[in-house]
Order: C-alpha cells, then structure tokens, then sequence
C-alpha cells in the first residue's frame, strides 16, 4: 500500500525529465546520432554522446563540432536524427522501474507534474502517446527551442505552467547538465544512474540507482 500522504503539503510540482527517466532510449538515441553524425561528417563516439546526453539538438551540435553552426544546418541535421529517433522506438519504448508507481502515486495525491525534456515536441508527444500516459500530466514542456540544459529555462517554464513556485518543484533527473539545471532553478533534485554513475551526479540532492527505492518519506525530506 502507498504510504500516506496527508503530512506532506499539496503544493508541490513533479517535473520529470523524459529520456534515461521516464524511459530508457539511450540506445535509440544514440544509434540516431551516429548514423547522422555519419552523414554530415561530424565527430561521434560513446564518450561524446555520454557528455552530451541531456542537451538540446543545438548545444549537442555545437559540442560536438566545436564551433558554431548556421542555424538552417542545426535544423536540418536535428530533423533528420530525430526522424531516425522516432523509427525506432515504435513499439519498443518501456517505462523504467518504479516510474509508474510513482506516476500513479503523485497524481493521486494531486501533485501536477509535467515532462520537462530537452527532446523536440515531437519525441515528447510520441513517447508519452507510446506509454499512454499522456494523462498523468499537467503539462509536456520541450526545451529544445530554450537555451539548453544546464540553463534551467526549460524547468522554470515547467514551473510556471504548472502554477508552483520552482523552490516547491521536484526534479526527476538522470543527466549532468539536467541535474546543474535543476540546481541553477532553485529546484531540488532528484536523480537516477540510468544514464550516468553516482560519482557524476553528486551535484543532485538525492542519487538513487532506481525509482524503485524511491519512498513518501524520502520525497518528504527532498520537499521540506
């Protein structure tokens, strides 16, 4: 049974990060990028992708090149990898242990919570529509056209939409640059080793190796 929830005040926001939270499409991604990397004769390797996970496509792209980009290549070689991106996960997509408890247990205590990703719009909307879980938010919020994690723009605008103050705000993070976003927001954060070790994530106020080990009293303490 769900522990009670009846010490913990009403007001407070969940916003989940999308990719290696909710679900695990590191793999996906990964393989999208390398194929377009490929095509457009940009650097690519494991270590790259790993540093840049959690960015939007226009700080992914100009970290990788190392320099700046016109913005009609930027959007050109974003559509093509995300076009890849979207084929592929087509009825493989899963969510990760214990995020439907707690997608389940935050609503039905009546925190809003929302996706705050940096995937375009539409990984957003056909990722949430794959799990069917469209429902469980009060919002899907894409920072892909905001300055990228670690700039906390895409959170704050979580925020806002959301109606609660961002020091009210839980981060559900598996990234570097997402864990320094949620900090620079004044948010508490909270992150899980899908994507990155315990060592890279010290910045976060909790580390857990799943949401499995997440319980009221810990998402209390984060809170208060």
């Amino acid at each position: 049974m769900p522990e009670p929830t009846n010490k913990l005040p009403r007001n407070i926001g969940i916003l989940w990060d999308l990719d290696g939270v909710l679900v695990d499409t590191g793999e996906s991604h990964y393989q999208a990028w390398a194929e377009t990397c490929a095509r457009y004769s940009i650097p690519f390797s494991r270590e790259a992708f790993r540093q840049t996970f959690g960015m939007n496509n226009v700080k992914i792209v100009g970290t990788l090149t190392g320099r700046v980009v016109a913005p009609e290549l930027v959007a050109e070689i974003s559509d093509y990898k995300e076009q890849l991106f979207r084929r592929t996960i087509r009825g493989r997509v899963q969510l990760l242990p214990g995020v439907k408890l707690w997608l389940e247990r935050f609503q039905t205590a009546g925190f809003p919570q929302t996706v705050a990703s940096s995937a375009p719009q539409a990984n957003v909307d056909a990722i949430v529509d794959e799990l069917d879980i469209r429902s469980c938010f009060a919002a899907l919020v894409s920072g892909a056209e905001m300055p990228g994690k670690p700039d906390p723009a895409v959170f704050l605008e979580a925020s806002r939409r959301i109606g609660i103050a961002p020091q009210r705000c839980l981060v559900i993070e598996d990234s570097v640059a997402g864990v320094e976003a949620a900090r620079r927001g004044n948010m508490k954060c909270l992150a899980v080793t899908t994507t990155n070790p315990r060592s890279a994530l010290k910045g976060a106020h909790l580390v857990l190796d799943s949401l499995e080990d997440l319980s009221w009293t810990t998402v209390g303490s984060l809170i208060e």
